[in-house]
């Protein structure tokens, strides 16, 4: 499975969602870097699963356990794996999808793909659960990035019809992104919380599901970070976010809104601002060209909802090749959003990363 990413950082996630570990190898991280172990279980636990009544109730530590790429506590240059025990799985909940698959998973084309011989458990590969070793590397890619002076963060910016407050594309500050991570529930409006918690546990309630969109930011990336056309940073940010299951779009800056602007609205005017060049505006999501241009880089993300419901849904058996309902069982999000947080922030940390070293 091509299950890798990165060009001078490797990163390789491995593992199913009921195997009895999941883990990540991470190649080519400086050596020396001092992990902070308590921020990265704080980072993690953003992640978890089985926390509040509108996650799963899967409930599971994710305490990773490391096996090489450290010596007393600091990177030592060799690849870097991290495992993660799966300790509370339920896989007879998935008996019925190796023949049956869901509407909107990757349970057929897998099938295909692999003649039957995938994992069907869980999602197997192809599980949300796959995102908390990506979060191990991501959070230790945070710690890199904040030592270099970048800091990033990311907000809830929609869930079903209710939206937050956008992040301030030209003026944000680290000490902002700090303020929305540390939340329980991050919106920059609190007063969208309560009605995007009602959303999804009114979803929860019909047996169904909703999505939504995360907004992300980076400030302090240094102009000229990145490079042209394939490596371009657009590239290497959408290349991983797209690895983040129930992504389904990636926007930079006004994205999708730039096609109904003339140029005169969409270009970004340079000025002088305290010594430094920067732009007017952001419109651009702080990248040019594939290169970073020194404003706060901005992307969002689309999720899809959760396609594991329990409304009854029209499939098919693959072994008798006729129609057929499917009522889907076990422990799913009804809403994936508030746990992809993390997960989103981890990716562009990942990328941006990769990209400076």
């Amino acid at each position: 499975m091509a299950s890798m990413y990165g060009n001078k950082l490797k990163i390789s996630i491995f593992g199913q969602s009921h195997s009895p570990a999941i883990g990540v190898t991470v190649d080519g991280l400086p050596a020396g870097f001092s992990i902070d172990m308590d921020r990265l279980q704080q980072f993690l636990a953003r992640r978890a699963p089985g926390q509040n009544a509108y996650s799963t109730t899967r409930k599971e530590a994710d305490v990773p356990q490391f096996l090489c790429g450290l010596y007393n506590g600091a990177t030592c240059g060799a690849p870097l794996t991290a495992i993660i025990q799966n300790t509370n799985t339920r896989s007879g909940d998935y008996a019925e999808l190796a023949d049956c698959p869901r509407p909107g998973h990757a349970d057929y084309p897998a099938a295909v793909k692999w003649s039957g011989h995938q994992d069907p458990t869980g999602g197997g590969h192809f599980s949300g659960r796959l995102t908390a070793p990506l979060c191990v590397a991501g959070g230790i890619a945070l710690q890199m990035l904040e030592e270099r002076g970048v800091a990033i963060g990311a907000h809830i910016a929609q869930i079903a019809d209710v939206n937050d407050a956008p992040f301030d594309s030209v003026n944000l500050s680290a000490k902002t992104l700090r303020s929305v991570t540390e939340k329980a529930f991050p919106v920059l409006d609190d007063g969208a919380a309560a009605p995007m918690q009602a959303a999804i546990l009114a979803a929860r309630g019909e047996a169904d599901s909703v999505g939504g969109i995360v907004e992300c930011a980076a400030v302090g990336i240094p102009a000229g970070v990145g490079d042209p056309m394939f490596d371009g940073l657009e590239s290497r940010i959408a290349a991983i976010l797209f690895a983040v299951p129930a992504v389904k779009g990636v926007e930079f800056g006004a994205g999708f809104s730039c096609a109904s602007m003339r140029g005169s609205q969409c270009n970004d005017p340079y000025v002088i601002r305290d010594g430094a060049v920067r732009t007017a505006s952001n419109n651009n999501g702080g990248i040019l060209g594939g290169i970073a241009n020194g404003m706060p880089i901005l992307v969002r993300a689309a999720i899809k909802p959760t396609p594991s419901i329990g409304i009854r849904q029209d499939s098919v058996s693959l072994s008798r090749m006729e129609e057929k309902t499917l009522v889907v069982h076990g422990r799913h999000d009804p809403c994936i959003v508030p746990r992809a947080v993390p997960v989103i922030e981890a990716a562009v940390a990942l990328a941006l990363l990769d990209a400076m070293l």
